[in-house]
């Protein structure tokens, strides 16, 4: 079955607008993911690691992508194709406590 990488974006105010309802049927969303085999993590520190031309690795603390939210969380999920990955992840707190959640395909290389 198909893996999918989904990044979920969001803040602390806009799950704070959210009615309670809504973020317990989200988080419970995020349960069923884990009972399909989902694996989901709350996003840490990033560090950025280089390695150019292989001369000596340098890393720095902190983010290399910018976005208008806060990166919260991460997931893989298995899904039998976009539909139904997006369909999967429409529920979880990030999409409906007025952040996004981004949903790639994970390719084989």
């Amino acid at each position: 079955m198909p893996k999918y990488v989904t990044i979920g974006y969001g803040d602390q105010a806009g799950y704070d607008r959210t009615a309670p309802g809504l973020r317990q049927a989200a988080h419970a969303n995020d349960v069923a993911l884990r009972r399909r085999g989902a694996v989901m993590g709350i996003a840490g520190v990033p560090v950025q690691v280089r390695n150019h031309d292989a001369r000596g690795v340098q890393t720095v603390e902190g983010a290399f992508l910018a976005a208008p939210l806060p990166v919260a969380g991460f997931a893989i999920i298995d899904a039998a194709d976009l539909a139904e990955a997006i369909r999967l992840v429409s529920g979880s707190p990030c999409a409906v406590a007025r952040g996004v959640v981004e949903v790639w395909p994970l390719e084989s290389a």
